[in-house]
């Protein structure tokens, strides 16, 4: 059955667009359902964390996010406009490839694994997406690219290669990499979980940089309980594929008001 677009706006419009909709979003692999009519809205400059038990879709919001996975209904927004759609003749179609780089290139994101180029310095990973992709003047990639590894504690590594780095430091330069791009939205998808316990820090220290220094929207994916109620403003916990709470972490860890998130809490800080 054809879904009906009319439903969903061409762009968002007002005073408070939230810089990141999930409207009606359902996602399936066959007869197995992974995200179910998902809705929802996450404010400009604010820090959302998901959490839940595996296989309940967390991941799965970040990679249709990145256009990494398609929609099997609903329109994601970002920005005001949508990712997943374009407009043609007053309504809402499927986008094309040009739209979706459009759109994605409001976005960064930094993996479990690093996914640096194995061939190139620190420096060098960080300059190449600036001047391929938004045709950044070298020299002006390179300050910008400087600049952020110092932010992140590697300036002093720019001119090695991966191999020569840590996971804590790979990890580091992913960050600084993907903020070369100048994105609106970070995205990170288990940043920490790769990395010995003793570097974990490293990694958490540098996103706690950004949340206090920059403006950026985020949407993160953990399963370390404490960083996500140390720095969310929002937390969301997912059970089967739905949100089945979310509130400040404050409130969501010390008063859930769910059985499946009591449940998941009691089991995860157990564990612990």
């Amino acid at each position: 059955m054809t879904e009906d677009m009319s439903q969903y706006p061409l762009q968002l419009e007002g005073d408070n667009i939230p810089m990141v909709r999930f409207q009606n979003v359902r996602k399936s692999y066959g007869a197995l359902t992974v995200l179910d009519n998902l809705n929802l809205d996450i404010d400009m400059g604010e820090m959302v964390t998901i959490i839940g038990p595996s296989g309940s879709g967390k991941t799965t919001v970040l990679r249709m996010l990145m256009t990494l996975e398609t929609i099997n209904g609903g329109v994601i927004y970002v920005d005001g406009e949508p990712l997943t759609h374009m407009e043609k003749n007053g309504v809402l179609v499927p986008a094309s490839p040009a739209h979706i780089r459009r759109i994605r290139s409001k976005i960064g994101m930094c993996f479990q694994h690093f996914n640096l180029f194995p061939h190139m310095t620190a420096l060098q990973n960080c300059i190449e997406g600036p001047v391929q992709v938004l045709g950044m003047p070298r020299k002006k990639a390179e300050a910008r690219s400087l600049e952020l590894l110092d932010m992140v504690g590697m300036a002093d590594k720019r001119d090695q290669y991966p191999s020569r780095l840590s996971g804590g430091q790979q990890q580091r330069v992913a960050i600084a990499r993907a903020l070369a791009m100048r994105p609106k939205v970070m995205l990170f998808d288990e940043v920490t979980s790769a990395l010995d316990p003793e570097v974990i820090g490293e990694v958490t220290n540098v996103i706690r940089k950004l949340v206090d220094a920059h403006s950026l929207t985020m949407l993160m994916v953990t399963h370390q309980m404490g960083f996500a109620k140390d720095i969310s403003d929002r937390v969301c916990f997912f059970f089967n594929g739905a949100i089945e709470e979310q509130a400040a972490p404050s409130e969501l860890f010390e008063n859930p008001q769910r059985e499946r998130t009591q449940q998941f809490l009691n089991a995860v800080l157990e564990a612990n």
